[in-house]
C-alpha cells in the first residue's frame, strides 16, 4: 500500500480524546492502548497510530445467513431463532465441564454445547428467545452447534443485522476483540487526516474499467476497518488494492521510461555478416522461438539505449543458445561481455561449454568465482579492466570490489531472481550502460512477470530442441523402493548414470543450510526454511546418510560420489567433473544441482523427501534428466507416511510436463509470496493487495501507469505531486528512480 505515516512523534502525554489523534501520535498514548500493549503492537511493525490505521485485515467473519432447521447444511455457517427449552451443566473430572442447551422453533430443534465454559449456565436461561448463529454438525438425528454465538431477542424482537468483523493479524499477547476496539477509535477519526493521492479522474477511469465505484481514501479507510456492508467493504478494498499496485506500476512504467531515454548504450547492431557468422558457430537448428528471440535480441541491441529483456523458457529450451548469441554480438563490436551465474557450479559449466564452443576462436574467457585465489582473481580483473578478457563468466563475486570491464556491453544475469533487484543496479554505473540480458529457467507465472520484471520485455521458449526424449515420472510408495532401485541398478548396468536428490545435508539438526557462497539455495526450501524442530528433522533424508545406505546397500558396487553446498568450491568442481566424464555412476546430491547442470548420460533421478520441495524446484531438479536422446525417469518419495498421491502438489508435478503449467500452479498453490519472496525480489512487500485474487486490478493499474507516463513522463503534473512522492518513497531506491526525483 503507501506509506503516509511519520515516525512516531511521541507528544509525551496521553491523548484524552480520539478526536485529538494524529497520523504520528505514539500508540502509547491512544486511549486504551498503553505502554505494555504498545510494546506487543511494536512487534507487528506498529509504533503510530497512523501506521495501525493502515494495518488492514487479512480476511473478515461474515455474518450467517438466517436459515431454516430443514435447510441446514453441514460445516455451512448459518443462523437460527428459537426459544431455549433445557438446560444441563455437567460437570467432569478436573474441572471440566459441558453444558448442553435444547433449542426449538416452528421447525424442530437443535442443541448447542460449549465446553468448558460453565459461566455460561448463568447466562442461558430456559424460556429465553435467542438467535444462534455458528457450524452445525449432524451428530445422531440431532443438529448441534458446538460454540456458537448467542444472542438474546426479546419476544417479537426480529435478529440484528450482522456486523462484518475484521480478522488481523496477531501476536502472542494480543487478542482479536483488543485489536478490533483499536482500530474502531483509530479509523475514524484519523481517516480523514490522511491526503488523497488518487487524481478523481483516475479513480474514475479505473472504476470504470473494474466496474466498481472507487471510493475517496478517508471512506475506503473506514470501511475496509469497519465495513458496513459487503458492498462497501468491495469497494474499499478495490480502491486500496488499485491503488497499492498503481503506485507499483508507475514506478516500474517510469523505470521502463528511464532505461529507453535516459541511459545510452552502445548500438551493436546485428548485421546479416555478423548474424550469419554467429550462427554458423551452432552445430545445429534452431528452434521457432530460439529464432525468434535471438531477432529479438538483435533488434534491442541495435538501439542506442539498453536492452532489457528476461528470456524464459522450459527445461531444455535452448536459452544458453540465445546468451551465447549475445555475448559474441556484443565481442563482434568490441565490446566485452559478462554472464553472472548464481552458483559456482553452473558459473564453471558456463565457462567450460563456452570454451569448448569457441575453442577456434579468437574470443577471450575468463572465469571469476569467489574461490578464485586473490593472486589469479587481481590477475583476470586487471586483464579485464585493461580489455585482454572478451566474456568474464563468474558468480555473485562479479559484483565485488571496485572495477569495471574496459568496454562492457552486455551482462547476461543466469537465474535473475537468485540475484535480486539491487544487485542488478549494481552493473549499471558510469560512461555507457550495458546491455541488459536476464534468462529464467523458471517459467514465471503472467502476473508475477507484471510485478517482479515488468520492468523487462519478455522473451518465451517453450519450444524443445528436436531430438530430446520425454521425462517419466512416478509417485512412489514406500514399498517400490526396493523395486526402484533394481530398476536404478538396471540403466547403471547399460552404461547410463543417475542422480539421487535430498533436501538436506545431513542428520545433525545444527546442519540445516545447505548453502555458499554463491548463495545457491536462495530459492531452495531447504531446512532453514522448513520450519521444523530438531526432532521432526531426524526423519528428513539428507544427502550423507543417503549415501552411506546405498553404498552399503541399494547400489553396493556402484560408484557413487556426494554433493552438496557445503563442500569447497574446489571439491564440488571435482565432483561435478568426476560425474560428467562418468567415473561417477551416481551421484547423491542435495539441490545444488538444481539449476543448468547438463549431464545428457544421466537419465534416472530418484527424489527423496519430497514433500520438502516446491513445484518449481522439483521441475527443475527433474530437467537434469531430460537433457538427451535416451527418455528420462523420475521417482518421487515422500518421508512423511500416507501416499504420496495425498499431496497435491506432487500429484501435479507427476502429471504435468509443461513448465508453465506447472509455474501457474504453484502459484495457485502457493500463493506468489513462497514462490518469490521479497527478499529474493527486491521489492517491497503488498499491505493489501493479493496477486491471485486481484488480477484483474493488476492488468487496470498496469494499463493506466503506462498511460501516465505515457502522457506525463516525469509526473510533472500538480495532480501526480502526491502520488509521485509516494511512488519515490516506496520504489525509488529499489529501482534507481533517483532521476525522477
Amino acid at each position: 500500500m503507501t506509506d503516509p505515516i511519520p515516525a512516531a512523534s511521541a507528544p509525551g502525554t496521553v491523548v484524552h480524546e480520539l478526536s485529538d489523534l494524529e497520523l504520528g501520535t505514539d500508540l502509547r498514548f491512544v486511549p486504551g492502548v498503553g505502554h505494555d500493549r504498545a510494546v506487543l503492537l511494536a512487534k507487528l511493525g506498529l509504533r503510530a497510530a497512523g501506521e495501525a490505521l493502515f494495518f488492514f485485515p487479512r480476511n473478515y467473519e461474515f455474518p450467517s445467513i438466517e436459515t431454516k432447521l430443514p435447510d441446514l447444511k453441514e460445516g455451512v455457517p448459518a443462523s437460527l431463532v428459537g426459544v431455549v427449552t433445557e438446560v444441563e451443566l455437567r460437570s467432569g473430572a478436573a474441572g471440566k465441564s459441558t453444558l448442553g442447551v435444547l433449542v426449538e422453533n416452528d421447525e424442530g430443534a437443535f442443541r448447542i454445547v460449549f465446553y468448558n465454559q460453565a459461566f455460561r449456565a448463568d447466562q442461558i436461561e430456559r424460556g429465553m428467545r435467542v438467535l444462534v448463529s455458528g457450524t452445525p454438525k449432524l451428530v445422531g438425528l440431532r443438529w448441534q452447534f458446538t460454540h456458537p454465538k448467542v444472542t438474546t431477542l426479546g419476544p417479537d424482537e426480529d435478529p440484528p443485522p450482522g456486523k462484518i468483523l475484521p480478522l488481523y493479524g496477531l501476536t502472542d499477547g494480543i487478542k482479536q476483540y483488543a485489536m478490533r476496539r483499536m482500530l474502531a477509535g483509530i479509523a475514524p477519526h484519523l481517516a480523514s487526516h490522511v491526503r488523497e493521492v488518487l487524481p478523481a479522474e483516475i479513480r474514475q477511469s479505473a472504476g470504470e474499467r473494474l466496474g466498481c465505484a472507487l471510493p475517496d481514501i478517508d471512506v475506503a479507510l473506514r470501511e475496509i476497518h469497519q465495513p458496513s456492508g459487503e458492498d462497501a467493504l468491495r469497494q474499499a478494498r478495490t480502491r486500496l488494492v488499485f491503488q497499492e499496485l498503481l503506485v507499483m506500476q508507475l514506478a516500474l512504467a517510469l523505470r521502463r521510461r528511464r532505461l529507453t531515454t535516459d541511459l545510452a548504450s552502445p548500438p551493436l547492431t546485428a548485421t546479416p555478416e555478423i548474424d550469419l557468422r554467429i550462427q554458423k558457430r551452432f552445430p545445429f537448428a534452431l528452434t521457432g522461438d530460439q529464432v525468434r528471440t535471438i531477432a529479438e535480441v538483435g533488434q534491442d541491441m541495435g538501439r542506442q539505449f539498453p536492452m532489457n529483456r528476461l528470456v524464459q523458457g522450459d527445461v531444455g529450451s535452448g536459452k544458453t543458445v540465445i546468451a551465447q548469441y549475445a555475448m559474441l554480438l556484443a565481442v563482434a563490436h568490441g565490446y566485452q561481455a559478462m554472464l553472472m551465474a548464481p552458483t559456482e557450479i553452473l558459473a564453471r559449466q558456463h565457462y567450460e561449454t563456452l570454451t569448448k564452443a569457441l575453442a577456434h576462436s579468437r574470443v577471450r574467457i575468463g572465469l571469476l568465482t569467489g574461490s578464485l585465489p586473490a593472486v589469479q582473481r587481481q590477475a583476470l580483473v586487471k586483464e579485464a579492466v585493461e580489455g585482454k578478457v572478451d566474456v568474464i563468466v563468474g558468480t555473485q563475486a562479479l559484483l565485488y570490489g571496485e572495477w569495471t570491464p574496459a568496454k562492457l556491453g552486455l551482462v547476461v544475469i543466469d537465474e535473475q531472481h537468485k540475484f535480486g533487484v539491487g544487485q542488478r543496479a549494481m552493473l549499471r554505473s558510469g560512461g555507457l550502460d550495458p546491455h541488459y540480458l536476464v534468462l529464467s529457467a523458471t517459467p514465471i507465472p503472467r502476473t508475477m512477470a507484471m510485478t517482479m520484471f515488468g520492468d523487462l520485455d519478455v522473451s518465451t521458449l517453450r519450444e524443445k530442441p528436436p531430438g530430446r526424449k520425454p521425462v517419466r515420472t512416478y509417485l512412489g510408495r514406500d514399498n517400490w523402493r526396493e523395486r526402484w532401485w533394481k530398476f536404478v541398478r538396471e540403466h547403471l548396468d547399460e552404461g547410463r548414470q543417475a542422480f539421487v536428490v535430498t533436501p538436506r545435508v545431513a542428520d545433525s539438526p545444527r546442519e540445516l543450510d545447505d548453502a555458499d557462497e554463491s548463495a545457491e539455495t536462495s530459492t531452495t526450501q531447504g531446512d532453514k526454511e522448513l520450519g521444523e524442530t530438531p526432532d521432526s528433522l531426524e526423519s528428513i533424508s539428507s544427502a550423507e546418510s543417503v549415501f552411506q545406505e546405498l553404498a552399503e546397500g541399494g547400489l553396493k558396487g556402484y560408484r557413487i560420489g556426494l554433493l552438496h553446498g557445503r563442500m569447497s568450491a574446489n571439491e564440488k568442481a571435482a565432483v561435478m567433473q568426476r560425474f560428467a566424464q562418468g567415473r561417477l555412476q551416481v551421484l547423491v546430491s542435495t539441490t545444488v544441482i538444481e539449476v543448468g547442470i547438463d549431464i545428457p548420460n544421466a537419465t534416472v533421478m530418484t527424489i527423496l523427501g519430497a514433500e520438502h520441495f516446491g513445484l518449481a524446484q522439483l521441475h527443475q531438479l527433474r530437467g537434469r534428466v531430460s537433457r538427451g536422446k535416451v527418455a528420462g525417469h523420475v521417482c518421487v518419495f515422500t518421508d512423511s507416511e500416507g501416499s504420496p498421491e495425498e499431496n497435491e502438489r506432487l500429484q501435479v508435478f507427476a502429471d504435468t510436463s509443461d513448465g508453465f503449467e506447472l509455474a501457474e500452479a504453484d502459484f495457485r498453490l502457493r500463493g506468489p509470496g513462497d514462490l518469490m519472496g521479497t527478499q529474493q525480489s527486491g521489492m517491497p512487500p503488498l499491505r493489501v493487495a493479493d496477486l491471485q485474487r486481484d488480477q484483474k486490478i493488476l492488468h487496470v493499474a498496469r494499463e493506466l501507469a503506462q498511460e501516465i507516463v505515457d502522457a506525463d513522463s516525469e509526473l510533472t503534473a500538480p495532480e501526480f505531486e502526491s502520488l509521485k512522492k509516494q511512488v519515490l518513497k516506496r520504489y525509488g531506491k529499489v529501482l534507481d528512480l533517483g532521476d525522477v526525483a
